[in-house]
């Protein structure tokens, strides 16, 4: 495709701009209403290298909020104006602002879909718009004109998560070296939302990374409940994930010898409402007082509260300033008349072509190294974590 090329003002210093902490109101605190304004065009922004659109699926979650404010960050400092966008979680909104962008002639998109299945549409007038299409740590699917794909290794996010829960169970220990802990533990299975890749991925290196010790008797599942169609959950609500935790308590614990030794959980969001559940069905205490090991991942400021206070076992930490900063160089390589550098070109099948990538590495957050993985890095301050807030 040959893109059109934009001459900012200042764009060879564009790989040198410092993005600013992730920060952001806790899960829900912003009225998505309100969401959809634009940036990039109020208070003084430099507008000399043309407008980028960038597209966010939601402000119910923190992490996408700094997510937006990051990327938004980066292009500003490279001398571009910014139309960030939030979808609200709603499919047909997040559809019309991109058309809404394409229309009004962006120069580029950085597209985090709330289904990557529903942009074919849009896709096609980018490409016949000749805009070229991030797609931003969710693939895009069923389209050739995805250009780059800017992610985490989201297969490995699923062996860290499923790792995390053997080490809260003690069958490995924080080395991965298994312990000789044999169990059985009683263990239960949450998958993210099926629209979305990288919940396939998640599902994919933990069940993988599980499955050797549920065939050994090691993990047991009560439920019997290990196929994504039924795990998962949809749209990755804190609620939805609520009600099944009741369901599967309710259903195969209450009035029987067995108690819930851990659940394996693909985002923090998702751990707040399964421990809300354990918690009005008398579990109690901290998990070395016997509370069920839960896993998590996007490291949210009331999580990482829960894991310091040693409720919430442990979460994944995808630092998204370097994800917003890897977006922002590949938009640029790409207006500027080259190609952004992939570091993956095998892995990213989207159902039409496979999609040049560029992987970033995770970590796992245990109460032990909060301090130097998510306070020492300006990610969180110590404040933000005591209170379990974002200031």
């Amino acid at each position: 495709m040959k893109f059109r090329k934009i001459l900012a003002a200042g764009a060879g210093a564009a790989l040198a701009f410092t993005l600013a902490a992730c920060s952001g109101g806790g899960a829900g605190s912003t009225d998505d209403s309100t969401a959809g304004a634009t940036g990039g065009t109020d208070g003084g922004t430099a507008t000399e290298g043309g407008t980028i659109g960038v597209a966010m699926p939601t402000q119910t979650s923190e992490r996408w909020i700094a997510d937006g404010d990051a990327v938004k960050a980066g292009l500003e400092a490279a001398g571009y104006s910014v139309d960030l966008q939030f979808g609200n979680d709603d499919i047909p909104t997040q559809s019309q602002q991109i058309d809404s962008m394409i229309t009004s002639g962006v120069d580029a998109l950085i597209i985090a879909a709330i289904d990557g299945t529903a942009l074919k549409a849009q896709l096609d007038q980018a490409h016949d718009a000749g805009i070229p299409v991030i797609s931003y740590d969710r693939l895009i699917r069923d389209s050739e004109y995805v250009d780059f794909y800017v992610t985490f290794d989201n297969y490995k996010v699923g062996v860290q998560q499923a790792t995390s829960l053997l080490v809260g169970l003690g069958v490995l220990d924080e080395s991965g070296a298994e312990t000789g802990e044999a169990g059985p533990f009683n263990v239960e299975l949450f998958a993210g939302s099926l629209d979305d890749n990288n919940a396939h991925f998640f599902w994919s290196g933990a069940m993988d990374t599980l499955q050797p010790y549920i065939d050994n008797g090691t993990l047991v599942v009560p439920s019997g409940e290990m196929d994504i169609n039924v795990t998962n959950t949809q749209q990755w609500k804190q609620e939805t994930a609520q009600t099944r935790m009741d369901t599967l308590l309710t259903t195969y614990y209450v009035g029987t010898d067995l108690k819930v030794d851990g659940v394996l959980s693909p985002y923090d969001g998702i751990s707040r409402g399964i421990i809300t559940a354990l918690q009005n069905q008398g579990y109690s205490g901290t998990v070395a007082d016997g509370f069920p090991v839960v896993t998590g991942q996007d490291a949210e400021i009331a999580s990482v509260k829960l894991i310091a206070d040693d409720v919430q076992f442990a979460t994944i930490f995808k630092d998204t300033r370097k994800l917003a900063d890897q977006a922002v160089t590949a938009t640029l390589a790409y207006l500027e008349g080259g190609e952004p550098e992939a570091n993956d070109t095998t892995t990213y099948d989207n159902g039409v072509k496979v999609v040049p990538s560029y992987l970033l590495e995770s970590d796992i957050v245990y109460a032990d190294n909060i301090q130097s993985l998510l306070v020492d890095s300006g990610y969180w301050t110590a404040e933000e974590v005591e209170a379990g807030q974002a200031s």
